[in-house]
């Protein structure tokens, strides 16, 4: 898959939770024909408890947990594969793990590994206001994150800026519409 001559693809949909994702993320590698991969689904026993419980996951429970989607997402990159992740993302920092591994999260020697290592990936972010969040929040069941921890999830974030590669997409358009800007984004970026 993938259009004749380009390089692999390869897009991380972020932003806090409930901003929609999963559904994002889902709808778009449905359209494309790519593979599908939603971070929720990665997280160790250990991290779904905390969560479960309402406790913030911290830096040392998400770094393991980030640097086994990066080797996913190096796992399709290097099989020639196109793929859509669907994962918070919400620091800088996470997001460079995601683009360089292990690496990037031992800050003593940041640049050891050089850019070749270095995933090309194109971070989405789903940026909507807190209320509007909030309120799609309320109407989900079963889902392991309570309302009251989006405060830290905005309280968290470090939307992208250059040097990254990103684009900010608005969650308060139909989800056709959103799809068709990340699409549109992908093929003419």
């Amino acid at each position: 898959s993938g259009a004749a001559g380009l390089a692999m693809v390869l897009v991380v949909v972020m932003g806090v939770s409930g901003c929609g994702k999963t559904t994002v993320g889902s709808r778009l590698a449905a359209k494309l024909g790519w593979k599908f991969y939603d971070a929720d689904d990665y997280h160790s026993p250990e991290n779904k408890k905390k969560m479960v419980e309402g406790t913030p996951l911290n830096d040392k429970d998400r770094i393991p947990w980030l640097c086994a989607l990066h080797d996913i997402l190096r796992r399709e990159d290097s099989s020639g594969q196109d793929a859509v992740l669907a994962c918070s993302a919400l620091k800088k920092m996470y997001r460079r793990v995601l683009v360089s591994g292990a690496s990037a999260a031992e800050s003593t020697q940041p640049e050891q590994l050089g850019e070749n290592t270095a995933l090309k990936i194109l971070f989405v972010h789903l940026d909507g206001p807190m209320d509007t969040i909030a309120g799609r929040l309320h109407k989900r069941r079963g889902h392991f994150m309570p309302p009251e921890l989006l405060k830290s999830q905005f309280d968290t974030l470090e939307p992208p800026s250059a040097p990254e590669n990103f684009i900010t997409v608005s969650i308060e358009q139909s989800l056709p519409e959103i799809v068709l800007e990340i699409e549109n984004a992908i093929f003419q970026g």
